[in-house]
């Protein structure tokens, strides 16, 4: 199924879950094997990965930037305009730094850890008001 395109729908129906899990970011050479990432990414620098604190303990990690992750369960699409920016805009309003990683079917946010009841206000608040508000909402054309 293809995902929406539509800002103000995207925002109304974000339907953000936060998790439970801590998590962290960490640079390695090679991904060590049973290491199982939320994310990753290949820099120059070596391989970036999102993990579970508790993966990254079982693995002699360590991490950078503990955070919460939420998932915007709204179906996006890869191509979508404006959807994050809205979202990372009221995040940074709130003084709430986010990572996002755009998923194939969903948006994912890292948030940090003793902000992530925060974001999730923020983000409530958001969708039922469909971002409007000070908030800037791209132009359809």
């Amino acid at each position: 199924m293809p995902g929406d395109t539509d800002p103000t729908r995207l925002v109304a129906a974000m339907d953000p879950v936060l998790h439970a899990e801590r998590h962290v970011f960490v640079s390695v050479a090679a991904l060590p094997d049973g290491l199982v990432p939320v994310a990753t990414i290949r820099e120059a620098e070596g391989v970036s990965a999102v993990v579970t604190c508790t993966d990254a303990d079982a693995h002699g990690l360590t991490g950078e930037f503990l955070c919460a992750r939420i998932t915007l369960r709204v179906p996006s699409a890869l191509e979508a305009v404006g959807f994050l920016a809205v979202i990372t805009r009221a995040l940074a309003d709130a003084g709430i730094g986010t990572n996002p990683v755009a998923g194939f079917h969903h948006d994912h946010l890292f948030v940090p850890w003793d902000r992530r009841d925060d974001a999730m206000a923020v983000l409530r608040e958001l969708a039922q008001t469909g971002g409007s508000g000070s908030y800037w909402m791209p132009r359809r054309t």
